[in-house]
């Protein structure tokens, strides 16, 4: 039912920065909740950022906090995730997900539906 499209992954330099898309283009997840998670090599695939319905109640790892920043446009069935500051260890594959309920979770096991991923390398 629903269908993700992820876009803006890309290389840039420590520093730098980067804007993640995620859309729906049946535009119909507005009333649930929103996830990034992102994979790097060699390592499991962990937290990044969510928000809830509406735009509530937004949560971040403790590695994007101050740097990163989520948002959603509701009419478009649109979520963001600005990415600022980056540094080589956020190089990694990120993925939008779409939570079962209305808040921002940070578990994977709440999300069920998944983008196919967006690779954002970032050199020193």
């Amino acid at each position: 039912q629903v269908r993700l499209s992820e876009s803006g992954g890309g290389v840039v330099q420590a520093g730098g920065s980067l804007r993640l898309s995620c859309a729906d283009s049946r535009r119909t997840f507005s009333n649930n909740g929103v996830g990034w998670f992102r994979q790097a090599p060699g390592k499991a695939r962990e937290f990044v950022a969510a928000i809830g319905w509406r735009g509530g109640s937004p949560a971040y790892a403790d590695s994007a906090k101050g740097r990163f920043t989520i948002s959603r446009e509701i009419a478009s069935s649109t979520v963001y995730l600005q990415m600022n500051n980056l540094k080589p260890e956020d190089t990694a594959v990120y993925y939008c997900a779409v939570s079962r309920s209305s808040v921002a979770s940070t578990s994977q096991s709440s999300y069920q539906y998944w983008g196919q991923g967006t690779q954002v390398t970032v050199s020193p």
